[in-house]
């Protein structure tokens, strides 16, 4: 084979991989850089050791689980509509305002680490709202296809079975969006 010929097929090999989808480019990505940003809640089901499956958090619950680069990961999760406190003081709430507000929600922050060999993220959770997980460490096999990462929590923090939990890529904030302001 002569050299312009050489060229144009290394040229022409170059251009194909270069276009690509994006999909294939990701799956030859590590778990890790694939983990690495910002990720919108989207459902926790929670399937039961009779089979049953409960949507934890109920129709379009928020959230933002978020893993940095450095090895540290935040994660927050609320059910919409819980009751606003009377009092609109979070020391004074009733009892049932405060159990409301528990059961409507779960948050936890610590450090993670990757199993790229098993697919598998696992965190070492240093704080949360359900204290029962502070000093933990949870295994949970993951799953990122495009925008979507689902993982199993095998250690649900509402009791027995296992939760398959959902999150789709966040897109960049904007000024002035969400409810919390």
């Amino acid at each position: 084979m002569n050299r312009p010929s050489i060229l144009s097929i290394s040229a022409m090999t170059a251009l194909g991989l270069a276009l690509l989808p994006g999909s294939a480019v990701s799956q030859q990505r590590s778990l890790q850089d694939q983990l690495v940003g910002s990720w919108s809640f989207v459902s926790a089901v929670n399937t039961r050791a009779d089979g049953t499956k409960v949507d934890t958090f109920g129709p379009n619950p928020g959230g933002l689980l978020m893993f940095d680069g450095n090895g540290r990961y935040a994660s927050l999760v609320v059910r919409p509509g819980v009751p606003k406190f009377a009092s609109n003081n979070r020391d004074a709430g009733t009892a049932e305002e405060n159990k409301a507000a528990m059961q409507g929600m779960i948050a936890h922050v610590g450090r993670y680490t990757i199993n790229e060999a098993d697919r598998s993220v696992t965190l070492h959770i240093e704080y949360s709202s359900f204290p029962n997980w502070n000093g933990t460490e949870q295994r949970r096999p993951i799953t990122i296809a495009g925008d979507e990462m689902k993982y199993t929590v095998l250690t649900p923090s509402g009791g027995s079975g296992t939760s398959e939990v959902t999150f789709r890529r966040a897109g960049p904030a904007t000024v002035g969006a969400g409810q919390g302001r």
